[in-house]
């Protein structure tokens, strides 16, 4: 598997076609507080750059894009109950939505790790 980040602080980790989107630890800590989050329907249809999610903390409400495209396989239904595994583990159990890549070469345009580390210790 592999994690792709963007400039929006999204992460997708391809696994062969599947995608699993969310937010990264650098996004959560800006946020503050997650007190609400809403994850799109399986079925959805969706273009790199569309907004699909939306995450609500104390300070701010935030849209969460996809880094790529594709069909909504499953939102993380977890996050409707307790949406505090967004603070707890980002880039984990707090993931927001699977899809179904519909061009995987899309993530050529993403950041990998490591690139992803040092845009962040410039912001």
């Amino acid at each position: 598997m592999s994690r792709y980040y963007t400039e929006d602080h999204e992460w997708v980790e391809v696994d062969g076609d599947i995608g699993t989107v969310g937010i990264s630890e650098y996004a959560q800590s800006q946020l503050g507080d997650i007190v609400f989050v809403e994850t799109p329907d399986a079925g959805k249809e969706v273009s790199k750059g569309d907004d699909v999610a939306v995450v609500e903390s104390v300070k701010a409400a935030s849209d969460v894009y996809s880094p790529v495209s594709g069909t909504v396989l499953e939102g993380n239904d977890a996050l409707a109950d307790t949406p505090e595994l967004v603070n707890e583990d980002p880039e984990g159990d707090g993931w927001f939505f699977k899809i179904t890549l519909s061009d995987a070469s899309e993530v050529e345009g993403l950041m990998n790790e490591s690139a992803y580390a040092e845009f962040v210790s410039k912001l």
